[in-house]
């Protein structure tokens, strides 16, 4: 199989690095799975890298059983980033165009795209993503799609993403650590929303909401253009924490019993049932209700979907 028929991807996130390869079919661009590793993540936090060992470890893992399952080398990937440091924001960039016949042709809408990067950000901060929203040539506005018209004066509103430049370079070095070249980088939520949302819920409008283990992934979309990216820094994490102070049981335990046995509200619960919990340094085992737990759970979610909603 040719080398540049695959194509490989990183998920660096709080609770689990994912390692993924792919083939393209190079005619109708059709992607089939070959091969996916996961390991338990211990080296990042809130989608931040805390510990390069701990998370070199993990991808290394990773990649190794997306390997073995592929019977492909990753030599490269892109690596999906996320993580409280991002931060989003609109700027408009303007550019005439020089041509005789003054059709704006693609090279333009290159240009102003290079022009918005111009824009002068904090001296720790680095441009991740550069998205163009929509265009006005000489003052009509609402254009999608300039190449091709005629005008002298092109603008464009567009949505700069920028991230933390020490956090992007350790996301970096513990990437190349694990013996796999960094193809590029994306903001999760937007390479979560290529996978997920059609045209359709794009043109109508849609907030996607990715709760991770650390972070909540927000993209906003409406007429088939991405209007608003956010990271909130609270998710399942801030949910087991909860559960595992109102028991006071041992986070792992918490862990546990969210997955087996939690909802997120009362009404939820169809038949409630009792469970045990083991009790720590040697104290009897507890009995708890479902609807208990679900009391736990609930405000917290609660918390979360009103950081979403006010995004």
């Amino acid at each position: 199989m040719k080398s540049g028929n695959i194509i490989a991807g990183l998920d660096l996130g709080t609770t689990k690095v994912v390692a993924l390869i792919a083939s393209v079919e190079p005619d109708t661009n059709i992607i089939n799975i070959l091969g996916i590793g996961t390991a338990p993540s211990e080296g990042l936090k809130k989608g931040v890298v805390v510990n390069i060992d701990k998370t070199v470890k993990s991808i290394q893992i990773a990649v190794e059983q997306a390997e073995l399952q592929s019977g492909v080398s990753m030599q490269e990937a892109v690596v999906g980033i996320a993580g409280d440091h991002i931060q989003s924001f609109a700027t408009r960039s303007i550019i005439s165009i020089p041509h005789s016949n003054r059709e704006i042709a693609k090279t333009d809408v290159l240009r102003i795209t290079e022009d918005a990067k111009n824009i002068k950000l904090q001296a720790d901060r680095k441009i991740l993503h550069i998205l163009p929203q929509d265009y006005i040539i000489d003052g009509q506005d609402g254009v999608t799609d300039p190449v091709g018209m005629s005008g002298v004066r092109m603008e464009a509103n567009i949505h700069v993403i920028t991230a933390l430049q020490t956090a992007m370079q350790n996301v970096y070095k513990c990437v190349e650590r694990a013996g796999v070249h960094v193809k590029g980088v994306v903001l999760e939520p937007l390479a979560s929303s290529s996978a997920v949302l059609d045209d359709d819920e794009r043109e109508v409008g849609v907030a996607l909401i990715d709760i991770g283990g650390g972070t909540t992934d927000i993209a906003i979309f409406h007429e088939n253009v991405i209007r608003h990216t956010a990271i909130v820094p609270v998710a399942g994490n801030q949910v087991t924490e909860d559960i595992a102070v109102g028991l006071g049981i041992l986070n792992n335990t918490a862990e546990k019993i969210k997955k087996e046995y939690g909802h997120a509200t009362v009404e939820s619960i169809l038949h409630d049932e009792r469970f045990m919990i083991p009790g720590i340094s040697g104290r009897s085992p507890l009995e708890i209700e479902k609807n208990l737990l679900a009391r736990i759970i609930g405000p917290r979610m609660e918390e979360i979907f009103e950081y979403c909603f006010e995004e």
